[in-house]
């Protein structure tokens, strides 16, 4: 129940999304990613056009063979996790040496590496993860393996911008849209706000100014990327609440409502529609979402089964809606 919902409510705004292979008991093997391919397409409502692009988790075992396989079955690309780095991420990277016969693979057959771009030392601060990630791992990598398409999702940084609207064309990123319209005051404005932490993690205004501006700068480096998660209340409200935004249902007003306030809406079919498939090599989306200039009232919560989810923005006012 609790994941048929979630891909209705997913599918009635977005067509084509990358799984994260985030899901509880991680997708690191072909056959599990195919069965969740499988599970997703066995709960898309009828009539919609609804296509999802599966990944694999990249682990320090991946091998080349496992590459060639996943190629082989239709995957585009593999997930970079270091391990701890965000929610169910503990099987992650450890050492990026060990993954370079698999990147260089990926490399080869033409599959992307898509990065959640933090490290997880322990004494590096919370809010320098993601820069110290670039400096420390990225650059490294990328001299090692200098022709591997990388998408940095989710980027909150000005240093994340800068380097990705600077590097060669085969580096993009994603942005999602709590990182163009919050800054870290919303975790904590008039007390503890669960339901908009994430990781990566809110950041100063200057690098929300940042990540605003790249989003709407008309470059085709970036484009949308939700990361939407529909963590249940009980596990955000709690001692060690998860880290995730749910987005998915009102993602395409969120990010309208951002690219008018930038002035930029000419710019946005661009980045929702346009950039991100021709990055990945894949044919653009021939059909069409409508967005409507009407004011309405974000729900307080969705129900998933027998649990409740609470989105970003609720009870809260969006200037723009998806024409139903």
């Amino acid at each position: 129940m609790y994941s048929s919902r979630v891909v209705f409510l997913v599918t009635a705004a977005l067509p084509r999304l990358t799984h994260t292979g985030m899901v509880r008991g991680v997708v690191v093997l072909l056959p599990q990613a195919l069965d969740y391919r499988a599970r997703i397409a066995a709960a898309v409502p009828q009539g919609s056009s609804f296509s999802p692009l599966m990944t694999l988790y990249l682990t320090d075992n991946t091998s080349p063979d496992d590459v060639a396989a996943a190629k082989a079955a239709g995957i585009v690309a593999f997930k970079l996790y270091p391990a701890g780095a965000t929610t169910n991420s503990d099987s992650g990277v450890t050492d990026m040496q060990r993954c370079l016969p698999a990147l260089a693979a990926m490399a080869g057959a033409g599959l992307l590496l898509l990065v959640h771009g933090e490290v997880t030392d322990a004494d590096v601060d919370m809010f320098d993860r993601e820069a110290a990630f670039i400096e420390t791992k990225l650059k490294p990598l990328l001299d090692q393996v200098p022709e591997l398409k990388v998408v940095m999702e989710h980027i909150t940084t000005a240093d994340a911008a800068e380097f990705v609207a600077g590097a060669p064309a085969n580096i993009a990123a994603t942005i999602t849209p709590q990182h163009m319209l919050l800054n870290r005051n919303a975790l904590f404005a008039k007390g503890l706000r669960p339901h908009n932490y994430c990781l990566p993690i809110l950041k100063r205004e200057r690098h929300r100014e940042a990540v605003a501006a790249a989003a709407t700068s008309g470059s085709a480096k970036f484009f949308l990327g939700s990361d939407s998660a529909p963590h249940a209340v009980h596990t955000k409200e709690a001692p060690c609440g998860c880290a995730g935004i749910f987005s998915a249902p009102i993602a395409l007003p969120l990010y309208a409502m951002a690219f008018e306030q930038a002035g930029a809406l000419d710019k946005l079919q661009a980045f929702a529609s346009f950039n991100g498939p021709d990055f990945y090599g894949l044919p653009r989306n021939s059909g069409t979402i409508t967005l409507l200039r009407q004011d309405w009232v974000v729900p307080a919560s969705y129900s998933f089964g027998a649990s409740t989810v609470v989105p970003m923005w609720a009870g809260e006012t969006l200037t723009w809606q998806v024409q139903q």
